[in-house]
């Protein structure tokens, strides 16, 4: 009876530790905060996020938030360039991310964070003897591929799709690789393309980049934003904060430098914010 009466103890007692090893496990899990980026395709920053894919550089940089620190969970929530508007002023997502804010966003309240990230558009013809770079000086009479929904400087950044067909003589994809290609196949005279993408495409296509002509002129050079909600879990100081550590761990370069975007510095650090963040990891 005594050995049955230890016996029962023993597994009391070591049920009331598990138990309480439990409570303390749940305790020390910190809840996230679930942050919603939109997903846009606009290579190569996001690649048809509809498709479920982790393909580009945004989930990249979300993998890199998330190992960051753990009072916000980062997620991708796809959208699409004419929609995202709409998903952001309904809630369907917190933030928008590789944005400008001249890109539509004036009449939407939101709160913007310069990511100093730079990247360029530029113009792209087929190679062909005696074609220099005089060539994209004057764009009038020439058949021009472009990226649908993208403002560019040339058309004074009016992105209708109508307007650009009548003033510039343009087709419109939503696709880079298609626009290269109609420059290629003589379908179109010059293409406008993202540096980034460019740089991509070309060290993945050593055959076609030889037939390209890359103009020296450039139709723009932007810097890429995150946009807020008002009603977003996550501040911009928070957000500013988080991209300032990852300078410094050197995980921006790690994703951007490799595209030929260029990761700028910082020309303040929100030191609070920063070591809030830090705190949290």
């Amino acid at each position: 009876m005594k050995s049955l009466s230890v016996q029962v103890a023993s597994r009391a007692l070591l049920a009331a530790v598990v138990a309480a090893l439990a409570v303390q496990a749940s305790a020390a899990q910190v809840v996230r905060q679930v942050v919603r980026i939109g997903a846009a395709h606009f290579p190569p920053y996001t690649i048809r996020p509809e498709r479920g894919a982790d393909t580009g550089l945004l989930p990249e940089l979300v993998a890199a938030l998330n190992n960051l620190q753990k009072d916000f969970q980062f997620v991708i929530v796809p959208t699409s360039i004419p929609r995202r508007f709409r998903d952001f002023e309904q809630g369907r997502i917190d933030m928008a991310i590789f944005e400008n804010p001249e890109w539509d966003w004036q009449q939407i309240p939101h709160e913007t964070v310069d990511m100093k990230l730079e990247d360029a558009e530029i113009f792209v013809a087929r190679k062909i003897p005696g074609r220099e770079q005089s060539y994209f000086t004057d764009l009038q009479g020439k058949r021009l591929a472009l990226f649908s929904g993208y403002h560019y400087a040339f058309a004074q950044f009016n992105a209708d799709p109508k307007y650009l067909a009548e003033h510039y003589n343009a087709t419109l994809t939503y696709s880079h690789d298609s626009n290269l290609l109609m420059i290629l196949r003589d379908r179109a005279d010059v293409a406008l393309v993202t540096r980034s993408y460019l740089s991509d495409f070309m060290a993945r296509n050593h055959e076609e980049a030889r037939q390209l002509l890359v103009s020296e002129r450039i139709d723009q050079t932007y810097r890429h934003f995150a946009l807020l909600r008002p009603q977003s879990p996550l501040s911009g100081v928070q957000f500013d904060a988080m991209l300032q550590l990852l300078r410094d761990n050197g995980q921006m370069l790690k994703i951007f430098q490799p595209f030929r975007i260029a990761v700028l510095p910082m020309e303040s650090t929100r030191a609070v914010a920063a070591d809030r963040v830090q705190e949290s990891r």
